[in-house]
């Protein structure tokens, strides 16, 4: 008998009878709903990675990625979101060791280079559209800006829930709640990096080749 189960004491004809009840454990019904909805927003990804690559190459007479791409730029934004996964790895370290303090540090660097990237993002939309490349210029550049669109905007949600928990754990400390809330969290941030380096390497790198 494992600690998630129980044992049930059952009165009937022929005397008391024993059951083995399993006990409701609210951590596992919460990663189940979040995987499902990380499912679900693979979904979404596989969708506009499809529409990328039927439109990526439809440049209306306009520019192509070879000619608007900064690939300097680009590369140091994926390291800035590949450090924040292991920055919140580290947190989650530190919360499996009891320190609040820990916790809180890593999360703040990670909070950090989230909004480091987020920036270099913005600043690459900002400097595109002043050049009139923007999303209505080109089937090929309106599917670059919904899929890069969409992943900063996920980035965006998840530094805003970063905060927020940042803000849980320093209140009421690593509770069973909050550290189910990281553990959600992690996935999510983690997932945001693997679609990044798809991006990457389907949007950025073949775009410049």
């Amino acid at each position: 008998m494992t600690a998630a189960s129980q044992i049930r004491l059952v009165g009937g004809r022929d005397g008391p009878e024993f059951h083995l009840a399993e006990a409701h454990h609210p951590e596992n019904g919460t990663l189940l709903g979040f995987w499902i909805y990380l499912m679900s927003d693979c979904l979404i990804f596989a969708s506009l990675f499809a529409t990328y690559g039927v439109l990526g190459r439809s440049y209306a007479g306009g520019p192509t990625g070879a000619q608007i791409f900064e690939l300097p730029m680009v590369a140091v934004n994926t390291a800035m979101l590949l450090f924040s996964s292991i920055t919140y790895g580290m947190a989650m370290i530190g919360a499996q060791g009891g320190s609040v303090r820990r916790t809180l540090g890593w999360l703040a660097l990670t909070g950090l280079f989230g909004c480091g990237f987020l920036g270099l993002e913005l600043t690459e939309f900002t400097h595109l559209i002043g050049e009139g490349d923007g999303p209505q210029r080109s089937a090929f550049l309106s599917s670059f800006f919904t899929l890069v669109g969409t992943h900063g905007l996920h980035v965006t949600f998840g530094v805003i829930w970063l905060v927020t928990l940042m803000t849980q754990v320093a209140r009421r400390g690593l509770t069973e709640t909050n550290r189910r809330r990281l553990m959600c969290l992690s996935l999510f941030w983690h997932f945001l990096d693997v679609i990044w380096i798809g991006v990457f390497s389907f949007v950025y790198l073949l775009g410049v080749m």
